[in-house]
């Protein structure tokens, strides 16, 4: 009787590690989606498309950043099992003023989405180029065991803000 507890207490517990993993990777978006065009339809599942997030720096307000990221559609990407390929666009701009804070750090990641149910996700990182005065973001895909060399990177000059 004791080792059925056991068993099953045990398999419960591999259960609620298995649920918490998936939700943690499907709740990985941190922007607000923009909007999403169909690049491929698909007769069974979602169909292929591209989407567009938003997202402002969490540190430096007065920044806002536009990703565009290619979904993986059909069966897989409906049950959210497919790995999203590797393919995205950003631009940042001001949008208010700015004020840099005085200990920035040299690197920082402002927005992190995973692209597959397990160790990969689309990143974006934020630089600070003091000598020009330029926060500058870097979107790359990172994968645990194999990276791939896709990025993009976009400057916003820290400049004073004009009110209309």
């Amino acid at each position: 009787m004791a080792d059925g507890a056991t068993f099953r207490s045990g398999a419960s517990r591999r259960w609620i590690c298995a649920l918490a993993l998936v939700s943690s990777c499907v709740a990985g978006a941190h922007g607000e989606t923009i909007g999403c065009v169909t690049t491929e339809w698909k007769l069974l599942g979602a169909n292929h498309k591209v989407c567009v997030e938003s997202f402002g720096d969490p540190l430096i307000p007065g920044v806002t950043c536009h990703v565009s990221q290619a979904r993986t559609g059909g069966i897989s990407g409906s049950l959210g099992l497919a790995q999203d390929p590797s393919q995205f666009s950003l631009a940042c701009r001001q949008t208010g003023p700015i004020s840099i804070p005085a200990k920035l750090p040299k690197n920082a990641v402002v927005f992190s989405e995973d692209t597959s149910i397990l160790f990969k996700e689309t990143r974006v990182i934020r630089m600070w180029d003091e000598a020009n005065r330029t926060l500058v973001y870097l979107a790359i895909s990172r994968k645990l065991i194999e990276g791939a060399p896709a990025n993009s990177i976009s400057t916003v000059p820290v400049m004073p803000w004009v009110s209309r």
